[in-house]
């Protein structure tokens, strides 16, 4: 007969330290290795992306063959993408990029034109060169802080530290076993409950995958439609790079609101060289894509989903930036999405009890 495990007693005290050194313990692993939280993070929303395929699917064949159906599916997406847009965004990035410094310049003598005539009328604090040397010396330190920011940190996480082979693997394998799991993962959450509070942990559980899954969905049209409509109508309109400029647009459109705006940067730099007429248009175009994004894309299909405020979207994306940077920015949103879940999940359910001292009633 085998012997039961000697108990070792620790104070509750003693328990609680050790909990709390775990969790700084792991805080610290997270902080040091920043590849690990994102690539989770990653392979969350792949996860998320795909229950929806999954949970079709699996009303018809096992579910190991509906996982298995959604991720072939997103790999000919993406192999079709990678095969035949991404070879002609990256062919057109690096004509931009060579074109930039001519690009600059033509902007410069447009600027310098326009404030002669401030200047004329004593409008100015310096000589039209000047200014438009400053104004165009601004314009490259933003360009390169966005690039930097959006860009650079962001795909340097994910992919300075490890291979990309080896990080999408990881992303691949984390959705992967999250989708295979979930149902294990969902009985032991459940099981952590106490009994007669299981068909609220249960509410939440669905509520909570509910709003993270339509903001991604959500995230996945905005994208789709700013970069597309943005990269057919610089095409119509004759400014070169449009895919590429398409491209920017949608990575920038992940920050809501504000996104329309910075992604509008390089393309009127493109059209100044054109004419101002082409520069006309694709102010034009970016107004109308801005309006389009606030007051009918971002409204509806993430603010809603999400159930969330449009100014409370606003205004977290801008203490996210404040606090985070381009992290705080991307993850402003389902912060949201999931604050609201937990106050509306407690909302309903918080009681308060009358105190001894309070008056009776009546």
């Amino acid at each position: 007969m085998a012997r039961k495990p000697t108990p070792i007693r620790i104070s509750v005290t003693a328990w609680r330290l050790i909990l709390l050194g775990l969790a700084a313990l792991l805080a610290l692993i997270l902080w040091a290795v920043p590849i690990v939280p994102a690539v989770a993070l990653a392979g969350f929303a792949v996860a998320l992306v795909l229950s929806f395929p999954v949970h079709l699917f699996a009303q018809y064949v096992p579910r190991s063959l509906a996982i298995l159906l959604s991720f072939l599916i997103l790999l000919a997406v993406v192999l079709l993408l990678a095969y035949i847009l991404l070879p002609l965004i990256v062919s057109q990035a690096g004509a931009l990029v060579t074109a930039l410094p001519d690009l600059v310049q033509n902007l410069e003598q447009y600027l310098v034109r326009a404030l002669r005539a401030l200047h004329a009328r004593d409008l100015l604090p310096d000589t039209p060169e000047a200014v438009a040397g400053r104004l165009i010396s601004d314009i490259k330190d933003s360009l390169g802080l966005i690039a930097n920011n959006v860009l650079g940190r962001t795909l340097g996480i994910l992919f300075g530290t490890f291979s990309w082979a080896l990080t999408l693997f990881a992303v691949i394998f984390i959705a992967a076993s999250l989708l295979a799991n979930v149902r294990s993962f969902k009985a032991a959450y459940l099981t952590s409950v106490p009994g007669h509070y299981r068909h609220d942990a249960l509410a939440f559980w669905d509520a909570l995958g509910h709003a993270l899954s339509s903001y991604l969905g959500g995230l996945a049209v905005v994208l789709a439609i700013q970069g597309g409509l943005s990269a057919a109508a610089l095409f119509l309109i004759g400014v070169p790079y449009s895919l590429a400029l398409g491209a920017w647009v949608s990575i920038t459109a992940v920050i809501p609101y504000l996104g329309a705006w910075i992604g509008a940067i390089p393309a009127l730099l493109v059209a100044f060289s054109i004419s101002p007429t082409a520069a006309v248009l694709t102010g034009m175009l970016f107004l109308a894509i801005q309006q389009l994004e606030g007051n009918v894309l971002t409204p509806r299909i993430q603010a809603q989903t999400i159930k969330v405020p449009s100014v409370l979207v606003f205004l977290g994306v801008l203490a996210g930036g404040s606090l985070a940077g381009i992290t705080g920015v991307l993850l402003a949103v389902p912060t949201l999405a999931t604050l609201r879940v937990i106050f509306d999940f407690f909302r309903v359910r918080l009681r308060t009890e009358p105190s001894p001292l309070d008056p009776p009633p009546g």
